[in-house]
């Protein structure tokens, strides 16, 4: 879907977006590379706080000029950029001091990365068209023909024409909107900006691995980049070429560390997601979707109370086969 929507830009409008990211890219490196150099004396954990303003602040003034200037960037080319900066500086100032097996291994997982993130943006992440009947619920028809628009998916799934009760249905339901994209999704769970794609039934597994391999890539970067850190302050080189390199590798490592310290995370909130069998879009806005919803009566008042209940939660191990093997029922 990203693929096709990106493919449809004049091939000037798509490179100068490339262009502009590769540029925000080279910025914020620059603006990481500053921290040790004017921060020399302290430790790493305390650069950190001080990398990730710097980091936010240059997105943020690379945000405002380019709505003044009008100007998209394209974030799959960031997310690519950044990668090809570390592998850079890997290739040209760290391998030089680190064993053979180590090297083979970072580089190997850089070409992986990138073609899971080619991979990624360039596949579908379960895309549907829905046919409505009035004298039964909707249908999904395979093979999946011609998209539909968030708004006449809205207009088809209205709760009234379902039975929430039915299994099927409730399957039905899982058809989401991406409003970024306008289009309807099957295990629709957010729209990642990062990748500039949905996720959903089709490519959610790929997402999980590419976070995985994300936080590996970045891990073994950091195994690397202490070792050269390691081997040049015992070398006690103080030529400028030689500072200029440990700085470098100082802020890539910097970022690495940034990138991990949210990666975690988000990685753990989509394994819970998993294991409990429900979706990040769903769990921001349950009270959009009636399945979702159990009115209850408050005792010694005449006045309901809505409450949260996971319809599609069938234990740990059955959502995680379930999610291994999806299947989507009509």
């Amino acid at each position: 879907m990203a693929a096709l929507i990106w493919a449809a830009k004049p091939w000037w409008l798509r490179l100068r977006s490339m262009l502009v990211s590769f540029v925000i890219v080279l910025l914020s490196h620059i603006a990481l590379v500053m921290v040790p150099r004017l921060f020399p004396s302290l430790s790493l954990s305390a650069m950190l706080p001080i990398a990730g303003f710097l980091m936010y602040s240059t997105y943020a003034l690379a945000g405002w000029l380019r709505r003044i200037l009008g100007i998209p960037a394209s974030a799959p080319a960031m997310v690519t950029g950044h990668v090809l900066f570390l592998w850079a500086v890997h290739i040209t100032v760290i391998r030089e001091v680190i064993p053979n097996l180590l090297d083979a291994s970072l580089n190997m997982e850089c070409l992986l990365l990138l073609f899971g993130v080619y991979r990624f943006v360039s596949g579908d992440p379960g895309l549907v068209s829905i046919e409505s009947t009035s004298s039964g619920p909707l249908v999904f028809p395979e093979p999946i023909g011609i998209e539909l628009s968030c708004s006449q998916a809205l207009a088809q799934t209205d709760s009234s024409t379902v039975d929430l009760p039915n299994t099927s249905s409730l399957h039905i339901l899982r058809v989401r909107c991406c409003y970024c994209c306008k289009r309807s999704v099957k295990g629709f769970d957010h729209h990642c900006p990062a990748f500039g794609n949905c996720i959903g039934q089709k490519n959610h597994q790929l997402f999980m691995v590419l976070i995985m391999f994300f936080i590996i890539t970045e891990g073994t970067y950091t195994i690397c980049s202490n070792q050269f850190i390691k081997v040049s302050s015992g070398a006690h080189e103080v030529k400028f070429e030689r500072i200029f390199s440990g700085d470098l590798v100082i802020s890539t490592l910097l970022f690495s560390s940034l990138q991990v310290l949210w990666q975690v995370p988000f990685l753990s909130w989509h394994i819970y997601c998993i294991c409990y069998n429900i979706k990040t879009e769903e769990w921001v806005n349950w009270q959009k979707y009636p399945e979702f919803q159990v009115t209850e009566p408050q005792k010694d008042s005449r006045f309901t109370v809505t409450r949260f209940v996971n319809p599609y939660n069938m234990g740990i191990l059955s959502n995680i086969k379930e999610y291994l093997r999806p299947k989507f029922s009509c």
